[in-house]
């Protein structure tokens, strides 16, 4: 839509514009949401559940390593919890809940491409031109942190909070609803977490930022890295919050080159 029809459209019609682009999305989160309801048999067990089992892929990676380099300590033969449900509801709820999670991860790339819809026609030509292909690096940049997140963060907090006893007495039995908000919370938050070189990259597009600002707030930045990483992490155990703290500050980093590049692009 050109700028000039932007312009002579009203609070209301802006309004019924975005109202569409909500609506699209819902609608694909909620056709997603009953598609992960519906195969819930495979999913559930194959992917939510996957991290409490031992036959896990990071745990068999581990294992494979420890093996490879004589590494000890790094095969996790044992995860030592059972999983229950307390409430009546419990099964029924984290079985709605944990479905449209799902439907919110698969649509995310297209929910954000609805956002992305009624927001670049209200931008000038040359900032349309500056954030080509936002969408894809948003999809892409998503994908690696629900992978990391998974993968990497996950299975090493589950490890640590089953494995930690006070006494050999105590038994650890989670319920089901805890296990699955810890999983989703960390996968999410990993994925969120991992936008931080495009947002960036817009701030400094913006002129807001610089990376000189970035450079010379370094030390800073790498404080609340560990911060947000132990906040993030729900247990206590140093490595899981430095495999996730690394990640986070390689992506600073990466936020000052981009943020330099487009600098000197705006120079030349």
């Amino acid at each position: 839509m050109p700028k000039d029809e932007i312009k002579d459209m009203s609070f209301l019609d802006h309004l019924e514009e975005l109202r569409g682009n909500l609506i699209r999305s819902i609608i694909a989160i909620v056709v997603l949401s009953i598609v992960a309801f519906a195969t819930t048999d495979y999913w559930f067990a194959a992917i939510i559940l996957g991290p409490s089992k031992t036959d896990f892929l990071s745990y068999q990676a581990l294992c494979w390593l420890e093996q490879k380099y004589s590494i000890s300590g790094l095969c996790i033969n044992k995860l030592d919890f059972v999983l229950q449900s307390r409430q009546m509801a419990g099964q029924f709820v984290m079985h709605i809940t944990s479905s449209l999670v799902a439907g919110l991860v698969v649509a995310f790339p297209y929910v954000f491409y609805e956002l992305w819809k009624f927001i670049k026609p209200g931008l000038y030509p040359n900032e349309q031109s500056s954030t080509g292909g936002i969408v894809w690096y948003v999809t892409i940049l998503f994908i690696i942190g629900v992978s990391f997140g998974y993968f990497v963060v996950s299975p090493l907090s589950i490890n640590f909070l089953a494995n930690y006893k006070l006494d050999e007495s105590i038994t650890n039995q989670f319920d089901v609803t805890s296990y699955v908000s810890t999983l989703i919370f960390l996968v999410l938050g990993c994925g969120l977490m991992f936008q931080l070189p495009l947002i960036i990259l817009l701030l400094a597009k913006a002129g807001m930022v610089s990376a000189l600002f970035l450079r010379s707030y370094r030390k800073h930045a790498f404080v609340v890295i560990l911060i947000v990483a132990a906040f993030i992490t729900p247990s206590p155990d140093i490595l899981s919050q430095l495999l996730l703290a690394l990640p986070m500050y390689l992506l600073f980093e990466l936020s000052i080159i981009l943020a330099s590049r487009e600098e000197k692009r705006n120079m030349a």
